[in-house]
């Protein structure tokens, strides 16, 4: 019988204590005991980031994350962006700019949205592509999707 650990971890700001085996997915975690759907299984195999969230501000694709390494973290689902019932302007571009179609792929690809806009707070056409690389859109054309984060960017200032 495998091993079971006790981990102690925050998703999207709630603290979580759980008995696990060591090496049970996130993706499993947020899906099946904590109910977070938002987090979806493409792949699992880490190709496709539908799973994706964030681990103490980094993208991850939860599907390769065994419980042991969440212990102490901090996560943040699709769930956990925004506030008093609000979308997050990243949210709010993707409904803007059509960038969301059969949402698979969305709540993953807003939190690499996310995640870039933090790193790169106005990203031109090519950072956005190479900062959403590791999430594959098979509806969108990711035409809409670059449009709602560059719109979702903060504006450079003018000299």
């Amino acid at each position: 019988m495998p091993e079971k650990v006790r981990v102690r971890f925050l998703v999207n700001g709630k603290t979580h204590e759980m008995e696990t085996c060591a090496m049970t997915r996130l993706l499993d975690i947020l899906r099946e005991d904590l109910r977070l759907t938002g987090v979806k299984e493409g792949c699992g195999e880490g190709e496709c980031g539908a799973c994706s969230v964030l681990i103490d501000g980094d993208l991850v694709n939860s599907c390769l994350v065994p419980a042991l390494q969440i212990d102490g973290a901090s996560v943040t689902t699709i769930e956990g962006l925004g506030a008093s019932g609000r979308l997050d302007r990243v949210q709010t571009a993707f409904l803007e700019y059509g960038g969301a179609q059969c949402g698979i792929c969305t709540p993953g690809m807003i939190l690499a949205a996310v995640n870039l806009l933090e790193r790169i707070p106005a990203p031109d056409e090519d950072q956005i592509r190479e900062g959403l690389a590791g999430n594959l859109c098979r509806c969108t054309g990711y035409g809409r999707i670059v449009e709602a984060v560059k719109s979702a960017g903060i504006e450079p200032k003018k000299s």
